[in-house]
């Protein structure tokens, strides 16, 4: 017995936040969690051996870095005890929760607690237990609720004319107004202009992105990381791509124009994206002051289509360069 308490002591606490729990308050936030967390494992004198945050992640699926680690120091052996405030915490899909509480936490020997909702896998004839598969499947669909209202908010918003996305194409910068309208990044917008101009005058789009990086002009990652200080964690080549250049002579912003709602994920577990009918795109003309004056119209779902604006090319670029 002595053993076995000794064995329990081992114990991770697991916190999560998504974006949407964020809306909930101070309840849900990661400090609250770890009070609640930290206190319950105090009392009973356990050993904390880690504590797992998941911050901005949803629950729906596990591709989750922190519950990753959690279900392997739990795998082997360096903790036995997982305990979370609820167990929305822990996940919102019903069929994964299920399947680690029910069959892969026994058979590792792992306690799982979630302590709001009154499960102990110890226990497996409490009231808690009983109620933890409609628990799961409630969860879940909060998450598909929410999920639903949250769309309808975003495309409700991008019909009112409001940029949704998180920045705008090389060229452009985020606007401070209600719709977030785009305003002309004069640097990078002299470089768009000389690429359409030297489109026009019969380049490929291959030899265009060979001259600018002879030239040394960073490429549009380069440029928008020196430009904020930003991190990335991957090496950028400071070379420019035939197909940079390809999406840019085809992107209707740069002629004033927002194309959005073109891409959906599959569901609100699913993540993947795929295109949707050119029909149910939110196309707004005149959104904000053009980089080149071309006649505005929807791309094709495909950007190597992009040959298809330059027949309503009537006018040349606003300012000419070399």
């Amino acid at each position: 017995m002595q053993s076995r308490q000794r064995q329990l002591n081992n114990t991770g606490i697991y916190l999560r936040l998504s974006k949407d729990d964020e809306r909930a308050g101070e309840s849900l936030s990661i400090d609250n969690q770890r009070l609640i967390l930290q206190m319950y494992v105090a009392e009973r004198g356990w050993n904390l051996v880690d504590e797992y945050v998941d911050d901005g992640f949803s629950g729906t699926d596990f591709e989750r870095p922190q519950v990753k680690r959690l279900l392997d120091d739990a795998k082997t052996g360096r903790i036995n005890t997982i305990v979370v405030k609820d167990l929305s915490r822990f996940g919102r899909n019903y069929i994964m929760v299920g399947q680690y509480l029910d069959y892969i936490f026994p058979a590792y020997g792992i306690r799982f607690i979630a302590i709001n909702d009154n499960v102990d896998t110890v226990d497996r004839n409490s009231t808690g237990m009983d109620m933890m598969p409609i628990m799961n499947v409630f969860n879940e669909w909060h998450s598909a609720n929410t999920s639903k209202k949250i769309r309808a908010v975003l495309e409700a918003s991008q019909k009112a004319g409001k940029y949704t996305s998180g920045c705008y194409p090389y060229g452009y910068l985020v606007g401070e107004d209600e719709n977030r309208t785009a305003i002309i990044d004069e640097p990078a917008a002299e470089v768009v202009r000389r690429i359409y101009n030297l489109r026009i005058q019969g380049l490929s789009p291959y030899r265009i992105a060979r001259m600018l990086s002879d030239e040394g002009i960073p490429n549009p990652t380069l440029y928008r990381t020196k430009k904020d200080g930003s991190k990335i964690n991957r090496r950028v080549p400071n070379w420019w791509s035939h197909k940079t250049v390809r999406e840019m002579l085809a992107d209707p912003t740069y002629k004033g124009c927002t194309v959005q709602h073109r891409r959906s994920t599959i569901s609100y577990k699913n993540h993947n994206t795929y295109w949707l009918p050119q029909e149910e795109w939110i196309v707004k003309q005149n959104a904000h002051e053009p980089i080149v004056l071309v006649r505005c119209r929807a791309p094709n779902a495909r950007v190597a289509a992009y040959t298809t604006l330059f027949r309503d090319l009537s006018i040349a670029p606003t300012a000419d360069t070399r």
